[in-house]
């Protein structure tokens, strides 16, 4: 008898819809270096190389960040 009981219905995510607020947030993450490229892509509900074709869009037209 296994003393952990684990339920396996619940070991998935929670699908996330794409919104364009969530993919804008996303990119912020990325571009301050606040969000990680996995996180990020989960928090927008993309997989990372979707995030990674549309970061590099983003950077296409916003210029680098000075550093403080």
């Amino acid at each position: 008898m296994s003393l952990l009981k684990i339920d396996k219905s619940k070991l998935f995510e929670v699908p996330v819809k794409t919104t364009p607020q969530n993919v804008r947030e996303a990119h912020e993450g990325l571009y301050h270096a606040t969000m990680n490229l996995p996180d990020a892509a989960r928090h927008c509900g993309m997989t990372e190389r979707e995030l990674k074709m549309t970061f590099w869009e983003y950077l296409k037209y916003h210029p680098p960040v000075e550093p403080t």
